[in-house]
């Protein structure tokens, strides 16, 4: 059994997406592997450094990964700013991480174009706190996406630089956690690519929305007048409406407008209703899972100190062993 971690931004709600893309592996995950699922409210301030609500932001993100699956009894899942350890980590990898390397991160440079006033120290040592997060729990397996490789190259990077530095074999060589074709990518509904909270609120169904709320959505997905010969190819907005109708409807129903295109008879409004319907049907579980969960702030109370607790276990060994190596000792 492997020691995987994986991080959660509280930066929106789940989409079809997330729930496609990544949560439905990590339900799987958390059955094969020991895991650490954490909310990282740290993270979040490297680029929100003033954040509306938090608070509100941390506990919506652990309402919902509740809500699809996350078992509290089979995971640990806790949050960032729960654990002083991870601080302390990212201090001393800090001293360690060197100005130049740091610079060259892709992201970094990305994020200071888009942000001129706000490339702060945070966004810059963004990469030895995301190691501090992996390594404080000695994972050795890091789920990550590809604006993420670059960052879990540095953790590794930094964990042989620590090994080497204290002549210490202490620190596992994270790699990582690959999905591979499990990792399904969901279309948005806007036809621009990949359905995401940064394309716009219209382009992605949430988790959360309400049925009216997802007709509207998916009524306004983007659509042509038809095609105009036979067995023609379809442009990839409307493959995009495939594409979701296969990870919500039957078969049946993929094969009928599948069928209905390829004759030139295909009504894009038909297909639209049977889409959001199908939508509804496969969210609504977990949408009031969403709003009973939000309801009982006993449990969600229960559930973060239980992460917490379970999560100072591992990190306080860690970071006192790191402390022994070092050579931090009382007198």
């Amino acid at each position: 059994m492997e020691i995987v971690l994986s991080g959660i931004r509280p930066t929106g709600n789940l989409h079809l997406g997330n729930y496609f893309g990544a949560v439905k592996n990590f339900i799987k995950m958390q059955e094969e592997n020991k895991c650490f699922f954490f909310i990282a409210d740290y993270h979040s301030l490297t680029t929100h450094p003033t954040p509306a609500d938090l608070h509100g932001n941390v506990k919506q993100v652990l309402v919902e990964y509740l809500a699809t699956g996350l078992d509290p009894e089979k995971s640990t899942i806790y949050i960032q700013s729960d654990l002083p350890e991870i601080a302390e980590l990212y201090l001393i990898l800090n001293m360690n991480a060197y100005m130049g390397e740091l610079e060259r991160v892709t992201t970094f440079k990305e994020k200071a174009r888009k942000q001129p006033e706000n490339v702060n120290a945070g966004l810059l040592t963004y990469p030895s706190l995301m190691a501090a997060d992996i390594i404080i729990h000695k994972a050795s397996k890091v789920p990550v996406g590809k604006d993420q490789e670059q960052h879990l190259e540095m953790t590794r990077t930094f964990a042989r630089r620590f090994n080497r530095m204290y002549k210490e074999d202490f620190f596992p060589i994270p790699t990582a956690y690959n999905f591979g074709e499990e990792l399904v990518k969901v279309p948005g509904l806007d036809g621009s690519g990949k359905m995401g909270k940064s394309e716009g609120e219209g382009n992605a169904v949430f988790l959360a929305d309400d049925p009216t709320t997802i007709r509207k959505k998916v009524m306004r997905a983007l659509t042509d007048a038809g095609p105009t010969e036979p067995n023609q190819q379809k442009p990839d907005y409307i493959d995009n409406l495939f594409s979701l109708m296969k990870l919500v409807s039957s078969p049946d129903a993929v094969a009928f407008f599948h069928e209905q295109y390829n004759k030139c008879a295909i009504r894009y409004g038909d297909m639209k209703k049977q889409l959001a319907e199908d939508i509804i049907v496969f969210t609504e579980p977990v949408r009031q899972r969403i709003i009973e969960l939000s309801n009982n702030p006993e449990y969600l109370s229960k559930v973060a100190r239980m992460g917490a607790e379970k999560a100072h276990e591992s990190a306080r060994k860690t970071i006192g062993e790191v402390r022994e190596i070092i050579g931090f000792r009382a007198f």
